[in-house]
């Protein structure tokens, strides 16, 4: 089959499409043609040599797919050939085929194409874990979103709406605040502009907010702290302003009894992926098919214009994902 691969650890320029081995599902998983695939952060890390993949994942980038069961394996049930299905790998996105066990494998609902349907795995799992397991949010509490126009931002703005949240404030440059707004976000901030930790003050009435989701870590930290509620969360998924922090007041999180958690989801194992699928489905799914929830679109690039495709993320342009098109 044909994948795109990595030259050497580096800049986008060092991906290159070429031959590689063909994927062989195992007795639980399903070998999938692959029609669309989707750009994570965590591909341009693993692109640059900083998030290798999980012990036994494929080497190819490439962390969700949509496309058509083409095999089963021996114990697979639910699935045949034709089928056509979605979710979220562990590598191997960027192919021709890839495999996925049957149990994170979900139907594509009729009203979802390819390109939607790829672009929902990674994002809204994600989302979802963080604030549904992490942060049990509650009805009514209010949330603050970093990098609300990002693929997991609009996800978790497009969530926390549907789960009734109080007060749900992003923060983005300008210029996607009308997204974000479109999505379901109350209060926007233009992180260029303004800061944040002042204005969650000013329309908390003080208070701070209860969850926090955060990509960016130590750049935000302290302001993160300072801007969260008694008995608050702060949920760190990355560390895009740094891993270190040169001095921080820790004074609130006891004072207020604040939970700070960090999370991955792609080294998870399998049982804790299948867990979080099914429940997802379970809450969510029909709201795709109604229109209540969508996953948001930046830019349909061609697999062989890659290189664009993660120039382009790594700019910070897109809102939303950025999908391949795989043939």
């Amino acid at each position: 089959m044909k994948a795109i691969q990595i030259r050497a650890f580096g800049g986008s320029e060092n991906l290159y499409m070429d031959d590689f081995e063909d994927p062989i599902p195992g007795k639980n998983e399903i070998l999938v043609k692959v029609a669309v695939t989707a750009l994570n952060r965590a591909d341009t890390l693993q692109r640059m040599g900083m998030y290798p993949p999980p012990t036994g994942a494929s080497p190819i980038l490439g962390l969700e797919i949509a496309g058509t069961v083409d095999t089963v394996g021996q114990s697979v049930k639910n699935w045949k050939k034709g089928d056509k299905v979605f979710g979220l790998l562990s590598g191997g996105g960027y192919a021709q085929y890839a495999v996925i066990h049957q149990d994170i494998a979900m139907a594509i609902p009729e009203e979802l194409s390819f390109e939607q349907a790829a672009a929902i795995p990674e994002v809204f799992l994600t989302a979802y874990q963080a604030i549904c397991y992490l942060a049990q949010f509650k009805k009514g509490e209010s949330i603050l979103i970093h990098a609300g126009a990002s693929g997991v931002g609009t996800a978790a703005i497009q969530m926390a709406k549907n789960l009734g949240a109080d007060k749900v404030i992003v923060t983005a440059s300008k210029g996607k605040h009308s997204l974000c707004k479109t999505l379901g976000a109350d209060i926007t901030i233009d992180y260029k502009s303004e800061n944040f930790e002042t204005v969650v003050k000013e329309v908390t009435d003080g208070k701070g907010v209860d969850i926090i989701i955060d990509f960016l870590g130590a750049s935000y930290f302290q302001k993160n702290i300072n801007s969260t509620n008694f008995d608050g969360r702060i949920i760190m998924l990355a560390f895009m302003g740094g891993t270190k922090i040169k001095e921080a007041n820790l004074s609130n999180i006891l004072r207020k009894r604040i939970r700070i958690m960090g999370s991955t989801l792609r080294a998870r194992n399998l049982e804790y992926k299948i867990q979080l699928t099914k429940d997802f489905q379970s809450m969510f799914m029909t709201k795709f098919r109604s229109g209540e929830l969508t996953p948001v679109i930046d830019t349909i690039y061609d697999w062989k214009d890659v290189v664009e495709a993660h120039n382009r993320m790594e700019a910070n342009k897109n809102k939303g994902k950025i999908v391949l098109k795989v043939s």
